[in-house]
């Protein structure tokens, strides 16, 4: 289930902390608890990644993104991430997540996030590819941009965010499968009979 009470609870601090600059890292701590463990008693990484969620959204409230989403009608959707996992997390361990927008693109905005053991060890890092909606589809950067009263161009991106976008947009879609759907409802009905 998703941690609803955790996210309400990181809105609650966030709504009441002065805002930052668009470009600011938001620092927000978290505390691994026993429904957050895979079977080897380490934080999941399904669960890693909706911990970054809880770091996103007081981002989005303090650099004043909520506000303009309420205002304009808009969502806030994930349009890719990539995530390299690189220390365990155990149970009860805490951990602050470490939450910057890197820049953007026509269509994306780029958000970089780090997850950081009370050690100092830093236990992943994720960066994710975002987009502002509407009722028509992907609010275009330079719309969002004007909305948020922040300059049109973005700040170049790093290198190696540059190489990932690159490598997203050679990848095929829809995905290339050895069983296509219509192979798979085939095959289902041959099963059935």
């Amino acid at each position: 289930m998703y941690p609803f009470l955790r996210l309400f609870w990181q809105s609650f601090l966030a709504r009441r902390a002065t805002r930052i600059g668009l470009f600011d890292t938001q620092v927000t701590t978290h505390l691994c608890m026993p429904w957050d463990l895979d079977m080897w008693m380490e934080l999941n990484n399904g669960r890693t990644l909706t911990i970054y969620d809880l770091g996103r959204i007081p981002l989005a409230y303090r650099i004043g993104l909520i506000d303009t989403l309420k205002s304009k009608r808009w969502g806030l959707t994930v349009a890719g991430s990539v995530v390299r996992y690189r220390r365990r997390v155990r149970m009860f361990d805490k951990v602050q997540i470490h939450s910057r927008v890197l820049g953007w693109d026509k269509r994306f905005i780029y958000i970089d996030q780090s997850m950081w053991k009370s050690n100092g060890d830093c236990a992943s890092h994720a960066v994710y590819r975002t987009a502002l909606t509407d009722a028509q589809g992907i609010v275009s950067t330079d719309r969002s941009a004007a909305a948020l009263g922040v300059p049109v161009d973005s700040p170049p991106l790093p290198n190696w965010v540059l190489k990932w976008i690159e490598a997203e947009d050679a990848r095929p879609w829809p995905p290339q499968t050895q069983n296509p759907p219509d192979t798979i409802a085939a095959s289902r009905a041959e099963d059935a009979a």
